[in-house]
């Protein structure tokens, strides 16, 4: 069935995330992958599907961004938040199917050498081809060392790049795919908009 973007623009080029797949979704500092991530959970709320977050921050703060977003679906008895201060298996959270997303994966994982990262994730394919579950890894640009770093990409099924950069006019959005699911990718760049409340691809080509 999969999981659908809901996102205006990139559910043209991207609809859904196929079920049973991992998806990294990295950014700097630019607040708009959290709302993605979020987005796609409220999504799957809707959807019926039981939806975990694990997260390194408050849970109550996410708790209540959901309730803002998704207004009473954001709190849905199939949502369950789990604070962690480290990871080393996510499969147990696979393991019940429907979505799971990790909003701080390259912080729960900083101390893992790439072997145990990549035994971690491989460990997680399996449990989400078994279970259908779909998995979201928000990452942070910068954060795993150049190893780590190949290996998510190389595990991964997908990879969106968010990325944020001061222009003439002013702050430039753009989101990157250079690996989707069945080999798919899209070499360009994607502009988009965040408000903070709204997010909205431009599919029109551009020259940088």
């Amino acid at each position: 069935m999969g999981l659908p973007v809901d996102v205006p623009g990139l559910d043209t080029i991207l609809p859904e995330i196929p079920d049973g797949r991992i998806v990294v979704v990295e950014s700097g500092a630019d607040p708009a992958k959290s709302f993605f991530v979020r987005r796609l959970g409220l999504t799957a709320l809707r959807a019926g599907l039981a939806v975990t977050f694990v997260v390194s921050r408050d849970r109550e703060e996410l708790l209540g961004l959901l309730s803002r977003e998704g207004g009473s679906i954001g709190l849905a008895d199939d949502l369950e938040i789990v604070e962690r201060d480290t990871v080393d298996d996510l499969s147990k959270f696979a393991s019940k199917g429907g979505f799971l997303a990790v909003d701080s994966f390259s912080l729960l994982t900083l101390d893992l050498p790439p072997a145990a990262l990549a035994a971690m994730l491989r460990t997680l394919r399996a449990q989400c081809r078994e279970m259908l579950t779909t998995v979201v890894l928000g990452t942070d640009r910068g954060m795993f060392e150049a190893r780590g770093e190949a290996v998510v990409a190389h595990l991964a099924d997908g990879v969106l790049q968010f990325h944020s950069r001061e222009g003439p006019e002013g702050l430039v959005r753009l989101l990157r795919v250079p690996k989707w699911t069945e080999g798919k990718f899209f070499d360009r760049n994607i502009y988009y908009e965040f408000d903070g409340k709204r997010l909205a691809m431009d599919l029109r080509s551009r020259v940088l």
